[in-house]
């Protein structure tokens, strides 16, 4: 007669003690890499631990009435996720209110302050040649302009005003002559490059036009721009806020405008020509700090094709011009110049750098709105408001005393009903719940995973999935001790069966979470990574410590005996008898029977 077939599984029934240690080791490694890491707790979403809810409404851009629509809305709604997602910020809800509302709520971080300065910002990039610059009145300029750019060329072009440009700067800003004289000197050297812009320009209308009149009207039209500019440029003053927040802030990439900018803790005030280089014509922007220099944090542009040569045309006009200011140009990010390097040479090769005072925090947040794009709309801010952590807390509180209730009425269950198999159910269910909670810690500074309240109400609904698993494994067990067999045969028996079922719920239940989390937004996909998350270690637990643990104390006498308290007597399970199946042994062959003896 052939030997029972003793394959992978008899070999895994002889060594479950490495799986034990093996899922042991790895609780100890999580758990020593959470301290190491220093977080200890699961980072917490806005409704658990507070944060900022901003209010943005849309505002058409000039000349375009129609801008607001669906399409631009979720465009830029698409654009600020982007954004602060990339100073990893996670947990943060950006969605439409109404046709022209934008609400979003950041939680409490390291870069939160920093994400509510971004998500409104619209980014609209500019290079525009510099006609006119000084430091404005009332600003102390104790240091020159530092900005800086270069490009990809072999030789790098001159990165800083002259000194005599920074003096004459200077010596503007604290000139001790009277304001009308400063005003007069001012109003001259921005009508002289006003009047150059503007003859170029009258010159094409010109030479386009067979009308004298139409030539005379062009050149009238351009006296009277010119004048009106010269009038804010002489009353601007960008020390102060309001003037600020309004100078350049409506111009037409076509249009000549004023603008202010710091440098060094300096406001100077610009007149700019119109856009040579926009932000579309950038390929990618990121922050480095320069080793080699002293230039410190700055933000490097590649160029796309078109803007590489549009950016090589307009450096190489400007390098013509031997006086400063018109050999700068103008970085605008919304109508604010944030530096004017001088220029010396074409700039070749689809590469630019914007380098000054930068601190680290800056050049990235200027690199991060720079590589995902302008907003589609401007956005002006309704209302701020701080969202504090007292009713999240008290949900969470409840939520959490919920959980407890629940576990403890899960462990009188399975202690009532199973009594001895108890002690295989509630390890595992703590190792589940040890597992879980390393990882969500772990997962906060990783991939930023934020815990909220429909997060926690997915790790309860895991407590009854993973409590479903071993309830399906102790009644396969149960089933075939009815049939008769001992319990270490009925463990291995039972597994195989129990193990289809559990992997097939909890496919179920992932598949589930997986597309709860593809199809929504904000907190509902917190539910579905935490549902989904906990599912596959219900896989793991009941794998490579429920199954493992059974197999030991299946071994053991009290179990093994099928001990009233076990929750495996036979008799209290109705068991077939008997209950070892044995051959009868042969006896001898009987002769063929006498008829008379019959």
């Amino acid at each position: 007669m052939a030997a029972p077939k003793r394959g992978r599984s008899a070999s895994a029934q002889s060594k479950p003690g490495r799986s034990l240690a093996l899922i042991l080791i790895a609780i100890a490694a999580l758990t020593g890499g959470m301290f190491a890491s220093g977080n200890t707790t699961p980072r917490l979403g806005i409704d658990l631990a507070g944060g900022t809810s901003i209010t943005l409404q849309a505002e058409n851009e000039p000349g375009q009435p129609n801008a607001i629509n669906k399409t631009n809305m979720d465009t830029a709604v698409a654009i600020m996720n982007r954004r602060v997602n990339g100073l990893g910020v996670s947990e943060t809800e950006v969605q439409t209110q109404g046709s022209k509302n934008i609400i979003v709520n950041i939680p409490k971080g390291t870069n939160s302050a920093e994400a509510r300065k971004q998500v409104g910002t619209t980014a609209k990039l500019y290079f525009r040649p510099v006609l006119a610059q000084e430091a404005s009145a009332g600003a102390t300029a104790s240091a020159s302009p530092s900005a800086s750019a270069s490009g990809s060329s072999s030789a790098s072009p001159s990165t800083s005003p002259s000194s005599s440009a920074s003096s004459s700067q200077k010596a503007t800003g604290s000139s001790s002559a009277s304001p009308s004289s400063s005003a007069t000197s001012q109003g001259r050297a921005v009508t002289d490059a006003l009047k150059a812009g503007s003859t170029a320009s009258s010159s094409a209308s010109a030479s386009s036009s067979a009308s004298p009149s139409a030539t005379s009207s062009a050149d009238a039209s351009a006296s009277a721009a010119a004048s009106k500019l010269e009038a804010e440029y002489t009353a601007l003053d960008c020390s102060k806020t309001t003037q600020r927040a309004t100078a350049g802030k409506s111009a037409k990439p076509s249009d000549t405008t004023v603008a202010c900018g710091k440098i060094d803790d300096v406001w100077y005030k610009y007149v700019l020509g119109p856009a040579r280089v926009d932000g579309t014509d950038v390929k990618k922007a990121q922050a480095v700090f320069d080793t080699q220099g002293a230039s410190g944090w700055q933000v490097q542009m590649t160029f796309t094709g078109s803007g590489s040569k549009k950016f090589a045309d307009v450096t190489g006009e400007l390098a013509k011009n031997a006086s400063q200011p018109t050999n700068e140009f103008g970085i605008v990010l919304d109508g604010e110049v944030v530096s004017s390097p001088t220029v010396s040479q074409s700039i070749t090769g689809g590469s630019a750098e914007i380098s000054g005072s930068f601190t680290q925090t800056e050049a990235q947040s200027l690199a991060n709105v720079l590589s995902y794009g302008a907003l589609p709309l401007s956005f002006r801010t309704e209302s701020v408001t701080t969202v504090t952590a007292a009713l999240g807390g008290q949900q969470l509180h409840a939520g959490l005393l919920a959980g407890a209730i629940g576990l403890a009425l899960v462990i009188i269950y399975l202690v009532a009903f199973y009594r001895g198999l108890s002690l295989v159910a509630i390890p595992s269910l703590l190792v589940s719940a040890a597992l879980t909670y390393t990882i969500m810690s772990l997962l906060g500074p990783t991939i930023h995973f934020a815990l909220n309240l429909p997060a926690v109400c997915g790790a309860i609904v895991a407590i009854g999935i993973t409590a479903d698993s071993f309830i399906v494994f102790f009644e396969r067990i149960r089933d075939e001790i009815r049939e008769g067999r001992t319990l270490r045969p009925a463990v291995e028996r039972a597994w195989p069966r129990a193990r289809r079922t559990i992997l097939v719920s909890d496919f179920v239940s992932f598949l589930a979470a997986a597309v709860l989390f593809i199809v929504t937004v904000g907190k509902v996909q917190g539910f579905a990574f935490t549902l989904g998350l906990t599912t596959v270690l219900d896989v793991v637990v009941v794998f490579f410590f429920t199954k493992p643990l059974m197999t030991l104390l299946a071994r053991r006498k009290f179990f093994a005996s099928g001990h009233k308290w076990s929750g495996l007597d036979p008799k209290g399970l109705g068991a077939k008898a008997p209950l070892r199946r044995t051959r009868r042994p042969a006896g001898p062959v009987a002769g063929p029977v006498d008829p008379k003896e019959a």
